[in-house]
């Protein structure tokens, strides 16, 4: 049995599909469908059902599962040892995070480190999903909460101020009223928020109108003067158009949190890439 067969079933059990699974490992749809037959006849066993809505594991392949994830944490585990090996600056290194901080944050950061190690291969991966530092999808990730896998080196980066945002020209919003004015808040169905939070607080009587979950997004909309917004400040210090409340009351401020897996932390370009973002990160003035 071959470790890239069953790295194709278990794509195949995750996404319910042959073109979605190809999708996911690069490969093409007939080589995926070539392979799991071939599994398959190698096992005896079928272990896929063909619907109507996609590939549903049958008895067999349900019993199996477990075990090839086995197999897939021991191959990940031998690939992430064999990387954190490589003194070499160059290859490529993956970086993980929120879209407004891939926009606004790590824009200088890249920028230094691309201009000292040339020879390494930069991807920038970002949006509300997580991506698997166990797994080798991301390299480092930074979020806004702690990470909860104890093979991930973490630590916390820096806390980032927050701040209330509308268009340059609309007028000022009573505080703890907020009549007249419309809100721009955030997706919560990822979880909750305390800047929401405190937006609805602050403005009680400001009607809700959009949710968005892109920083980027709602700093555009309050540029438009569609309602206000509250902003990590270094989101909204860039964007040319949006003025910054003075209120009596502060935005909470939220962390930053940068990991990565254990087993890559002798890797030359991440050691490198974690120096810049240190020194980035000491000499920024939107930080608390």
């Amino acid at each position: 049995m071959e470790w890239s067969d069953v790295r194709i079933f278990l794509a195949i059990a995750r996404t319910g599909t042959l073109g979605a699974a190809a999708r996911a490992l690069h490969l093409s749809h007939p080589t995926v469908g070539r392979r799991l037959r071939a599994l398959e006849q190698a096992t005896g066993h079928t272990l896929f059902q063909r619907t109507a809505d996609g590939f549903v594991p049958t008895e067999e392949g349900n019993a199996v599962i477990a075990l090839a994830e086995q197999m897939e944490d021991g191959a990940l585990a031998i690939e992430r040892r064999l990387a954190g090996q490589e003194q070499a600056l160059q290859g490529t290194l993956r970086i993980s995070s929120a879209d407004w901080f891939g926009a606004y944050v790590l824009p200088p950061i890249i920028d230094d480190y691309a201009k000292a190690y040339p020879h390494v291969d930069l991807e920038i991966l970002t949006g509300t999903r997580l991506f698997s530092l166990a797994q080798r999808e991301a390299d480092i990730a930074f979020r806004i909460v702690p990470f909860d896998n104890p093979d991930v080196v973490q630590r916390r980066l820096v806390c980032l101020p927050y701040g209330a945002y509308v268009a340059a020209g609309s007028p000022e919003p009573v505080y703890g009223d907020g009549a007249g004015f419309r809100l721009i808040t955030h997706d919560t169905s990822t979880g909750q928020f305390p800047d929401i939070a405190w937006l609805t607080e602050s403005f009680p009587n400001a009607k809700p109108l959009l949710r968005s979950n892109n920083r980027n997004v709602q700093g555009r909309m309050s540029r438009q003067g569609i309602g206000i917004a509250v902003l990590p400040q270094v989101v909204g210090s860039q964007i040319v158009g949006l003025r910054k409340l003075d209120l009596p009351v502060e935005a909470p401020s939220r962390d930053i949190w940068m990991g990565y897996h254990r087993d890559i932390r002798r890797l030359q370009r991440l050691r490198a890439f974690i120096t810049v973002v240190t020194d980035h990160m000491a000499k920024s003035p939107l930080q608390r």
